[in-house]
């Protein structure tokens, strides 16, 4: 038999909820429980969290209530699951919760965490929900340690026993729920959540997105701004003051429709282009309003950051060169 632990606190030392999940341990061990814990908040890529349950035979959920709810680390767990988990491994999965709070909500944050798995098509069992005051305190009554024992042998029992459970009208709010969603195998989603864990297949996504609105935008007649002859670019050109030596590439990347204008400066030579990629000497974020105040010479780059209007990153010496080359 096997139990996954998911555990979606922070790892603070005084965290009650660690002291339960050892004590839940040491228990299912004697047992013979193969039990494998998962620390929510070590996790790169929380999409792939799901494949995990694949080999579990039941599952703990365990977070801390240090301010409200269940924490952002268990419900992006808990999104992934609903997202990419396989459905059919999940139906009928026991899952015990664990949650301690500091302050006030913890019968709230263990009722978030039955629903939820109700909804993926599990079995919640009677969990732990404690207020702990005083962690020492806690840890050391051993009336406390008594009831955790006892929570670790039922869901042992009630695993090892394939124990039924009536049914519930969550159940078929589920079936209808999961009805509306697409349509994909366990492997199929397997591969979808690796996909989606994947920063440079993501980004690659969005740019092939920008193209075809891009190209769409033409079939339709549109005037499409990222090209080379798009929006500024005339202005830029004709007031370029182009200096010996000097060098510069900067990147506009405006946040009305998130198109990046790229300049490019060698000497006296300019280079203006749209590209989707981000990657300057110079990276700058702006309105397009802002950057027709520039060009009309009523507002200048280094006065729009100072005054706040724009975010930039890069060497500053080189933003500060752009108001002597571009004279407006």
């Amino acid at each position: 038999m096997r139990i996954n632990i998911y555990y979606g606190g922070r790892g603070l030392i005084e965290d009650p909820t660690i002291y339960v999940l050892s004590r839940l341990t040491n228990v299912l061990e004697e047992l013979r429980v193969d039990v494998v814990r998962y620390n929510i908040y070590e996790e790169k890529k929380v999409t792939l969290l799901p494949n995990t349950l694949k080999e579990a035979d039941a599952v703990i959920l365990a977070t801390t209530v240090e301010w409200i709810g269940i924490g952002g680390k268990m419900q992006e767990f808990l999104d992934a699951c609903w997202f990419y988990g396989d459905k059919e491994k999940l139906k009928g999965m026991r899952m015990l919760p664990v949650v301690t709070s500091t302050t006030y909500g913890e019968r709230d944050a263990e009722c978030t965490l039955v629903k939820s798995w109700e909804l993926l098509g599990g079995v919640p069992c009677d969990g732990i929900c404690a207020y702990v005051e005083n962690h020492v305190e806690f840890e050391t009554n051993p009336g406390y340690a008594f009831v955790i024992e006892k929570k670790a042998e039922e869901l042992y029992r009630q695993v090892s026993h394939k124990l039924k459970n009536f049914p519930t009208s969550i159940n078929k709010v589920t079936e209808s729920i999961q009805g509306k969603s697409i349509d994909l195998t366990p492997q199929e989603s397997e591969q979808l959540s690796i996909y989606v864990s994947d920063d440079t297949y993501v980004k690659k996504q969005k740019e092939d997105i920008q193209e075809l609105a891009q190209l769409f935008k033409g079939m339709l007649g549109e005037e499409d701004d990222t090209n080379s002859e798009g929006e500024f670019i005339g202005e830029l050109k004709s007031h370029f003051k182009g200096e010996n030596g000097v060098t510069a590439h900067y990147c506009l990347n405006f946040v009305d429709d998130g198109s990046c204008l790229h300049v490019k400066i060698a000497s006296e030579q300019l280079e203006c282009y749209y590209d989707t990629s981000t990657d300057a000497e110079v990276y700058v974020k702006l309105t397009k309003a802002i950057m027709h105040t520039v060009i009309t010479g009523d507002n200048s780059l280094q006065r729009a950051f100072m005054a706040g209007e724009i975010t930039a990153k890069g060497d500053f010496k080189v933003l500060r060169n752009f108001d002597k080359l571009f004279q407006f």
